[in-house]
């Protein structure tokens, strides 16, 4: 009984917040054309409702930790749900994401993300992209912001290993900035896919920063390491423990 109330929970919570995405959208809209600052401010507006309501709704608590990055960084997170997007994005002060392509032309999400400065890339032209990708970065980058990039492309259920990407490298040499790694374990209450939401802290914890300079192989096993074994050892505050894992290209 308990397992269908909170899936009942689930239905409701999911459904409310797409309603709310479009009302703040669209109430939010004449301000963000005008201004980035409107634009972040409507998605900002959004992501304290969703989380909000989460807590009372299906129980899912947030907490932030660590020290919160300014100025020209790049955030490389794990990524493991809608979730962290929306715990990054309002507890920094100035975000902009790199997201797959298709993201843009959605109809809400995809027009907030242009006014915000995100980077599309696409992720079918693996060497094109990255040219791509550091090219519209330089560009983006005239006005002071966090990067944040997924080193492993894409949302990564708990359990599942994923090879970590050689675009964060890319970005890591030619911007020459500081990169602060961020662990997360909010795929165990808040999962890529399905509509179940379960009750329990939802933690997203920026890590100390790995300076520029390192060389690249270096720095992919450090933010590797770094990044694995935090949101393992938060994971395992949920109860979760990562046997068996799972391998995927």
């Amino acid at each position: 009984m308990t397992s269908i109330l909170q899936y009942l929970r689930s239905v409701i919570y999911v459904a409310q917040i797409y309603v709310a995405m479009l009302l703040i959208g669209i109430l939010f809209a004449p301000y963000a054309m005008l201004s980035k600052n409107g634009a972040r401010q409507g998605c900002k507006t959004y992501a304290r409702w969703a989380i909000w309501s989460a807590r009372w709704m299906v129980g899912i608590r947030t907490e932030i930790r660590g020290p919160i990055p300014e100025g020209e960084v790049i955030i490389a997170a794990k990524h493991q749900s809608f979730l962290d997007i929306m715990m990054i994005f309002l507890a920094l002060p100035q975000a902009k994401f790199i997201m797959k392509r298709e993201l843009m032309w959605t109809p809400i999400i995809g027009v907030y993300a242009k006014r915000l400065g995100c980077i599309p890339v696409d992720r079918g032209r693996r060497g094109a992209a990255i040219a791509k990708m550091v090219q519209d970065v330089a560009r983006e980058f005239s006005e002071p912001g966090q990067l944040v990039i997924y080193p492993q492309g894409t949302r990564v259920a708990p359990g599942v290993e994923k090879p970590y990407k050689s675009g964060i490298s890319v970005l890591y040499e030619n911007l020459q900035q500081p990169c602060v790694p961020v662990a997360t374990n909010v795929g165990l209450l808040w999962p890529r896919k399905g509509i179940m939401r379960k009750p329990g802290l939802g933690v997203v914890e920026f890590l100390d920063p790995i300076p520029p300079g390192q060389p690249r192989g270096g720095f992919m096993a450090d933010l590797e390491t770094r990044i694995e074994t935090r949101s393992n050892a938060l994971m395992q505050e949920l109860g979760f423990e990562a046997n068996g894992i799972h391998h995927v290209d």
